[in-house]
């Protein structure tokens, strides 16, 4: 009935450091692959986070599995739940929220709805899901599996893997990823402000880019 695998290791917090210097958006001017599908949102308005993958399959109405998870998460442990085709079930709910928030859990998402929305404000707690929804899920002791592969917003996640997450979106990478990944973001973050300063000083936005030239090329 249920598959309960040990839990992963956790990313060295140099990498989580990096990572919170991120802004996801700027990581999808250069890749395209490993951002969850734009239907999973953020439940908080301004937000950062970055942490460890534990992964949860959490098939039907049944949420017994992720009970029974908050007693393995720990402090930076990003929970990640496959609700295997599930969008009118809310498995994640206030009681839930509010005892992951004690774990110090990085964050939470749903592959579906969420309920108790206002818990997460109240907590600050970040959480990424499809929506909210009044119908939850029950105990009721059908299956589940914890820590395997799992697919998540179009993404495959493994247990282990790096989870950066804010307001615009979700990027799942495998911890190997991390640095180049961080390093290349960041680099362009530093370019960004370099250009706002040049716009502040009066120049133009299309020709630092070239759009300009190129438009003009072929009109």
């Amino acid at each position: 009935m249920y598959q309960v695998n040990s839990m992963p290791e956790q990313l060295a917090q140099a990498k989580i450091d990096k990572l919170m210097q991120v802004e996801t958006a700027t990581v999808g001017h250069f890749l395209h692959a490993n951002f969850l599908d734009t239907g999973i949102r953020s439940m908080l308005p301004r937000v950062r986070t970055a942490g460890t993958a534990v992964t949860l399959r959490l098939p039907h109405a049944d949420s017994t599995l992720l009970h029974y998870a908050m007693d393995h998460i720990r402090p930076g442990d990003f929970v990640i739940i496959d609700r295997a085709g599930d969008t009118r079930h809310a498995c994640w709910g206030g009681v839930i929220t509010h005892t992951a928030a004690r774990k110090k859990a990085a964050g939470a998402v749903v592959d579906g709805p969420a309920t108790d929305v206002a818990d997460f404000e109240r907590h600050g707690f970040p959480m990424w899901c499809r929506g909210p929804s009044p119908i939850t899920t029950k105990l009721l002791g059908v299956s589940g599996e914890m820590n395997i592969p799992v697919s998540v917003g179009g993404v495959v996640v493994n247990p282990g893997d790096a989870v950066l997450a804010d307001e615009n979106g979700v990027l799942i990478l495998s911890p190997d990823e991390v640095d180049t990944v961080a390093d290349r973001a960041i680099q362009m973050q530093a370019r960004e402000v370099e250009l706002l300063k040049r716009i502040d000083a009066g120049e133009s936005l299309p020709t630092i880019s070239g759009a300009k030239a190129r438009v003009e090329a072929d009109a």
